[in-house]
């Protein structure tokens, strides 16, 4: 876990831990703007996802804007500004 930002290298091991990989999608490779979908992550495993990013930061991630960050970036981006919120408490 970074201590100044979410980054890819903190999202893969959460969502490998959380619903795996497939098998014919290379995770190390440029994914940031990859669709989720495309990554093999449907709904139910992007609901696990933001569970463990929502306990491991202690942060709450708005439903209907998680619905919207469709690729790792976009959900990057949606967790960092969640970050100065939570380390404010």
């Amino acid at each position: 876990m970074s201590d100044t930002e979410f980054t890819l290298g903190d999202l893969l091991p959460i969502l490998l831990e959380g619903a795996g990989a497939d098998e014919q999608v290379d995770l190390g490779g440029d994914i940031a703007d990859t669709p989720f979908t495309d990554l093999g992550y449907e709904s139910l495993a992007m609901l696990e996802t933001a569970g463990r990013i929502e306990r491991e930061y202690g942060i709450s991630l708005d439903e209907t804007a998680l619905a919207e960050a469709l690729t790792p970036r976009a959900l990057i981006d949606l967790v960092n500004a969640h970050l100065p919120a939570a380390r404010a408490v």
